[in-house]
């Protein structure tokens, strides 16, 4: 992205809020604040059934846990000091103030949706 050899960023979402905020694998909003610290737009492709309506921000949205021992070991052998423990979530949420829109079946969005701009639902 700073070699300016990237013309956008598009990734999935596996929920979407009312706001814009979107969860998607832990890697994206890292992918998006670096994303609009080099100029380059940021897109969420996802289907309208990703989008939650009943969710207003990403505070709503849950994130699942995903067993520590996950990260603390490798194929039964810990590869952490005794004592270590670990948070090991599945998605981070990416704040919709970082999405430039949401390619969907619907076409381009922008949020905050309502009902005038949210067809889907």
């Amino acid at each position: 992205m700073s070699l300016g050899k990237v013309d956008a960023v598009v990734v999935g979402a596996d929920r979407v809020a009312r706001n814009g905020d979107t969860a998607n694998k832990v890697g994206t909003l890292m992918l998006a604040i670096a994303a609009k610290h080099c100029g380059i737009d940021f897109y969420v492709a996802a289907p309208t059934s990703s989008f939650d309506m009943t969710i207003a921000d990403g505070n709503g949205i849950v994130v699942e846990e995903r067993d520590p021992e996950e990260v603390l070991q490798i194929c039964g052998v810990r590869i952490a000091p005794n004592g270590s423990r670990a948070l090991n979530y599945a998605f981070d949420v990416t704040p919709g103030s970082l999405i430039d829109g949401y390619i969907t079946e619907q076409g381009i969005l922008k949020a905050p949706f309502t009902e005038v701009n949210y067809i889907g639902r």
